[in-house]
Order: C-alpha cells, then structure tokens, then sequence
C-alpha cells in the first residue's frame, strides 16, 4: 500500500468519526405565533393568513399537510419526534384557520424550517 492510499484511508476515516461523534441533531427551542393553514395556500396562493376554517380544514381532511405560517413569513412543517414519524394534521386540526402559538424545537435544512411542537394554543380565529 502507498503513502496516498494510507492517507485516503486515513482521512476518510477520521471523517467518519467525526460524523459519528456529532451525534443526532438538536433543534432550538422557539416559541412560533402565526396562522395555521394548509400547505398548498401558503404556497400556490401566497397567503399570508387563512381564508377560513372551513377551508383550511377542507384541505387538511383532503390531505394536505397543515403548516404554521409565522408573523414574519416563515413556514414552519409540523413533523414528529420520532422515527419513523408520523402525520400532525390531527394535532393541528383543531387549531385550522386560527392564530397560535406553538412551542417546540425548530430544524432548519435546505430552506426549509420543521418544528416539533411540543405544545400548542390558540391565539383566537384569523378574522
């Protein structure tokens, strides 16, 4: 084996462990106030706050992911603590068309912004 070999071997070594060490992710705790509605409005329509109830949970009974659309602008993705993880339209259906405040861990990835809710309120309807 060659020194350049031995050092490949090394380094991708050293790389994996590194990987290994950093151990899972941990999210920032946050608290998020904005309006529960479903993704495809937040998106195709620009919405910044629900039309309605009525039409958030339409949407959401059809299948479409309910999101946390903030204040600021931001989409936050409900997603669950565990794997393999599971729906949150059900945790968040009750709140749809709503403001709210939504305690939890936010991840960032790519763009986009997932937040573990950890608790949930209603901060009254979005008329």
């Amino acid at each position: 084996m060659n020194i350049l070999n031995v050092l490949r071997s090394s380094l991708l070594f050293l790389l994996l462990a590194a990987a290994l060490a950093a151990g899972p992710i941990t999210g920032k705790a946050v608290t998020v106030k904005g309006y529960v509605l479903d993704s495809a409005c937040a998106f195709t329509k620009g919405l910044d706050k629900p039309i309605s109830r009525e039409c958030a949970t339409a949407c959401a009974k059809a299948g479409s992911p309910l999101v946390i659309l903030s204040y600021s602008g931001t989409i936050y993705w409900p997603i669950g603590e565990t794997t393999p993880s599971n729906g949150q339209n059900e945790k968040l259906l009750p709140f749809a068309g709503q403001k709210v405040a939504a305690r939890g861990k936010a991840f960032q990835r790519g763009g986009s912004t997932a937040l573990v809710i950890e608790k949930i309120e209603s901060l009254g309807s979005q008329q």
